[in-house]
């Protein structure tokens, strides 16, 4: 299961639309080591002159690494963290997350050369075989 949902956020997703705000505080509660991991590269973002970071580092274990596959791999997920943050994300290889900022000079070309081909291509090592 993606995410531990309780019966109240569930209710109200049953009789209609759920906000922003209770779905990414659902997904923050559900997956901490993604929250912190994303939230981690976002201030690094932020505080960066480049308006991009990024995270090389494996996660810790298998519950983390499903973590940030489930929160990255959901349009659902992705797209609200992004509006949360103010972001936009880019993922590789089962833990490589990057985030950009919209509006700073030269994202767009950042982004296009982070999420290429040659960039998945380039980005492989052996111990990354099974992730």
């Amino acid at each position: 299961m993606s995410l531990t949902v309780d019966d109240r956020l569930l209710e109200r997703a049953r009789r209609g639309e759920v906000d922003d705000a209770a779905f990414v505080e659902c997904v923050r509660d559900s997956l901490p080591y993604a929250w912190r991991l994303i939230e981690e590269v976002v201030g690094r973002m932020r505080a960066s002159a480049g308006g991009f970071a990024d995270n090389v580092t494996p996660p810790p274990d298998e519950a983390a690494r499903g973590q940030l596959l489930r929160v990255l791999a959901s349009d659902a997920m992705r797209g609200a963290l992004e509006r949360h943050f103010g972001v936009r994300l880019a993922f590789q290889n089962c833990h490589r997350v990057a985030a950009f900022a919209p509006d700073a000079p030269g994202t767009a070309e950042r982004h296009a050369a982070f999420v290429s081909p040659r960039a998945q291509l380039l980005n492989q090592s052996p111990e990354f075989i099974d992730c």
